[in-house]
């Protein structure tokens, strides 16, 4: 059974170019028969706030979505995501990195390619580190790329995931996964627990998640996701990214945009059936 979710962040309000992600996911889970889940990716705990995660299910009903109960909360699950990470590190695929942004940035605007080029580092020497650690300096867990293709051998050449929908240049079908394109990514900082990319990983493999659809903003994405995939031996979805609605003067849509948020909408008078059609959902 194909199985798709939805996932939001409650730093705000929904508006409608999440409805055009969320109505995607709806369609599809109908079209094949499978099943829509509902994920609320909370782990951001500086950002996320319980007023908006109420407001999301308020909006998301008022728009028709039917959902599996009950939903998954990330911060209710943090162990998973610590057990992944504790398994990179245990295979030494990540390491500590204790610079700050700026000097990243200077390290990659030293690169030969400037500020194009992804920042690929290395482990701090274990004579340096101890101390750093000692003193309580802060430092972020990055994926190794260099650990990684060591790791896979071969199979890094033939790493590939399947995109249904469309890139933001196109992309569509068999497409080569590139994760050097990212550089070595974070995915954990001490005392504030782990990024985007390992938790939605781990996510969609606890959940059976066969069909990832989302809005074409996020199609790199895929590249460093499929890699943690296949250093965690998790299986690989099949990715829709879909357009990203934009407003009159071409930006895209925003949570701070409160005019346009779906509450606001609904306050104004527009039903959910108006809203669904003017979005192509009718």
């Amino acid at each position: 059974m194909r199985v798709t979710r939805f996932a939001p962040s409650p730093t705000g309000l929904l508006h409608r170019g999440h409805a055009v992600s969320a109505l995607t996911a709806q369609a599809l889970a109908r079209e094949t028969k499978g099943r829509l889940i509902l994920r609320i990716e909370d782990i951001d705990a500086a950002r996320c706030r319980p007023e908006f995660e109420t407001a999301t299910y308020e909006d998301l009903a008022w728009l028709g979505l039917e959902w599996e109960q009950p939903p998954r909360r990330q911060s209710d699950h943090l162990a998973d995501y610590t057990a992944a990470l504790e398994r990179l590190r245990a295979e030494g695929l990540v390491y500590r990195c204790f610079k700050t942004r700026r000097e990243v940035l200077d390290d990659i605007g030293r690169a030969p390619h400037g500020a194009t080029a992804p920042y690929v580092g290395a482990p701090t020497p274990e004579h340096e580190e101890a101390p750093r650690l000692a003193a309580g300096e802060p430092f972020a867990w990055r994926l190794s790329l260099n650990a990684a293709r060591l790791k896979l051998g071969s199979a890094w050449n033939t790493l590939s995931f399947v995109e249904t929908g469309e890139g933001p240049a196109g992309e569509h079908g068999a497409q080569i996964a590139r994760p050097e394109r990212a550089g070595d990514v974070i995915l954990a900082r001490k005392g504030l627990g782990v990024a985007y990319h390992l938790a939605v990983v781990v996510d969609d493999a606890l959940q059976d998640v066969t069909d990832i659809v989302r809005g074409a903003d996020l199609f790199e994405a895929a590249h460093i996701q499929r890699l943690l995939q296949a250093l965690l031996d998790l299986p690989t979805p099949t990715y829709r990214h879909h357009r990203l609605l934009l407003r009159p003067d071409g930006q895209r849509f925003a949570k701070r945009d409160q005019t346009e948020t779906l509450a606001a909408l609904r306050d104004g008078g527009m039903s959910a059936a108006t809203l669904r059609a003017e979005l192509g959902f009718d």
